[in-house]
């Protein structure tokens, strides 16, 4: 019986793994609202963190700094590659760490919460993982434009704006998806 648990285990994770690659490289992980594009990556990671937990979460969370890696790469946006052209290192940092911190926050929140309601406790974990990658990049992409003596006028307008629009949308999604899968998981593990 544990042979087949770990399977169905290894077997989840690399799904996870490929909906992250897809959602990443594909227009299908963005929601266009107009004013800004809300990102559905936190997703997968948010409910195979909660699923798995943090160590399955932690791939899932490198599996997410990966397709960000090859997006800052190979079709970076304007502020990212005026970063990458100061200092490449500090790029794979900023894109690495906040991806990494994701599920160690959601499972924390979740293991804080979940005693009481499960649903809810996915819902905030979810929302608290998705606010936590939006602030450490951005809080990451100003310090190291301040760091490289780079004008950072541009990235505090990024910031104002993601503040305002995409990552509270991006929270508020992943706050309403995450907990439906988690429970039809939670169905079929019993």
């Amino acid at each position: 019986m544990n042979h087949r648990k770990q399977l169905m285990n290894m077997v989840l994770l690399a799904l996870f793994v490929a909906l992250i690659f897809l959602l990443g490289q594909t227009p299908l992980g963005l929601i266009p609202l107009g004013f800004c594009n809300v990102t559905l990556l936190v997703i997968p990671v948010a409910v195979g963190s909660i699923y798995m937990g943090w160590r399955n979460g932690l791939v899932l969370g490198g599996a997410f700094a990966a397709t960000s890696l090859v997006s800052a790469f190979v079709k970076p946006s304007a502020l990212v590659s005026t970063l990458m052209g100061a200092s490449p290192l500090l790029t794979i940092v900023m894109t690495v760490v906040p991806r990494l911190c994701i599920p160690l926050v959601i499972c924390g929140v979740y293991h804080l919460l979940s005693s009481r309601q499960k649903h809810a406790a996915a819902a905030v974990a979810a929302a608290c993982g998705s606010l936590t990658n939006t602030i450490l990049y951005l809080g990451l992409m100003l310090w190291f434009y301040v760091l490289c003596g780079i004008d950072n006028t541009t990235v505090l307008t990024t910031i104002a704006a993601v503040a305002g629009g995409a990552g509270p949308c991006e929270a508020i999604a992943a706050a309403i998806i995450t907990p439906p899968i988690l429970t039809a998981l939670w169905k079929i593990r019993r």
